[in-house]
């Protein structure tokens, strides 16, 4: 509604009618006012309307594009080299520890390690990054294994909400997060060092 306030005092003449009334004060003036701003408000509403039908489409097909692109590159950058594995993790006392004794021995030797502790030291233009950033989401993000394979879609475990139960003393969700990782590595082929 800002803008509506400025448009129509930009837009809206300001002269008087006749001497001793100004326009501003005319019960008219208060009309054309309002329906001037109603006018504009529905204008700047349908334009906005249309650009939104016109560019979600754009934003979607971009968004697909660049899944789609990413996904090929890691396939040929990555999954050639048998290196199907990317694991995210950070210096939090809460698992640090054990993903560094337990985790990592369970995982290939050539997994790509990210630490997200040190995310300010991160190359800007690096496909790991890229890649967790795109796969990786925004929540329950770290710690976490991305694990991929030709040709299927990129499996994600999450072990934040593993490693929150595990500090309460409750090591189920833990040990069923790691043994579904190690199914389905054993299932895709992936061979733990």
């Amino acid at each position: 509604m800002a803008v509506v306030r400025v448009l129509t005092w930009i837009l809206v003449p300001r002269y008087p009618l006749m001497a001793g009334v100004s326009w501003q004060n005319s019960p008219t003036a208060h009309f054309m006012v309002r329906l001037f701003k109603h006018t504009l408000a529905a204008f700047l509403i349908v334009v906005a309307s249309v650009l939104l039908i016109v560019m979600l489409p754009l934003l979607l097909l971009t968004y697909a594009i660049y899944s789609a692109v990413l996904y090929v590159v890691v396939w040929l950058a990555w999954c050639t080299r048998n290196r199907n594995v990317l694991l995210v993790y950070s210096n939090s006392p809460n698992w640090q520890n054990y993903i560094e004794t337990e985790l990592i021995p369970r995982l290939p030797e050539n997994t790509i390690v990210l630490n997200w502790s040190e995310r300010r030291s991160w190359p800007r233009f690096s496909l790991q990054v890229w890649v967790f950033r795109h796969f990786g989401g925004s929540r329950e993000f770290n710690p976490m294994v991305l694990v991929f394979k030709p040709f299927h879609w990129t499996r994600d475990f999450r072990f934040w909400q593993a490693f929150r139960s595990y500090k309460h003393g409750k090591t189920d969700l833990l040990l069923e997060t790691q043994d579904r990782l190690t199914q389905y590595m054993n299932r895709v082929g992936v061979r733990a060092s």
